[in-house]
């Protein structure tokens, strides 16, 4: 078999085996944040930082949520980096937007981040700020879902069908699943261009 074949039918498998329902209860969760008036927080790092800008466009263009990611502003994330550390940039960030019991945060990742390993201690720390606040916490991630599943209200874990691709078929089915999402009709408030040009 061919590797582009294999590859398609790999990203055939995951979309088979994608729960239905957790993707149902993200949905559901945005959904009431928007209702309270509450903005979404979207976290990612790599990769799913350029997702996370690209999510930020559709929940606040099609969605009509106020909608945010820290990696879009990069003179501040490259300064908290250099003056306290990279595990403390999303916490800061949050912290200083005042994140509070109306939120929810969105995070974007491969692994979800994991203390003990040291991965993406980021995510870790802005996830606990998340929970102390009250804000609510949805993941769309990989592999076993990491910390980020552990503490999340909804949270999409992409089916692992070739250990070997995880970090591709995840970023790729964060845009499947958050694009699904923003076309939900419980959230989905604008139309988009194509589907509106007669």
């Amino acid at each position: 078999m061919s590797f582009v074949k294999q590859y398609l039918e790999e990203a055939a498998a995951i979309v088979a085996r994608l729960d239905v329902e957790a993707i149902d209860r993200l949905a559901e969760l945005l959904a009431e944040t928007r209702r309270r008036g509450g903005r979404l927080f979207i976290l990612g790092v790599g990769g799913s930082a350029a997702n996370a800008s690209h999510a930020v466009n559709d929940f606040r263009k099609i969605a009509g949520m106020e909608t945010y990611a820290p990696t879009d502003n990069v003179s501040e994330l490259t300064a908290r980096t250099n003056d306290d550390g990279w595990s403390t940039v999303f916490e800061a960030w949050l912290r200083t937007s005042r994140l509070n019991g109306d939120d929810a945060v969105l995070v974007l990742s491969v692994g979800g981040g994991s203390e003990e390993k040291n991965v993406s201690p980021n995510l870790v720390r802005a996830l606990k700020h998340a929970r102390s606040v009250g804000a609510r916490v949805g993941g769309i991630v990989g592999r076993d879902g990491g910390f980020a599943a552990t503490v999340a209200d909804a949270c999409v874990v992409v089916p692992v069908v070739n250990p070997a691709h995880t970090t591709p078929h995840t970023e790729a089915f964060q845009a499947v699943v958050w694009h699904l999402l923003v076309t939900d009709p419980r959230l989905k408030q604008a139309e988009t261009k194509w589907e509106s040009v007669r």
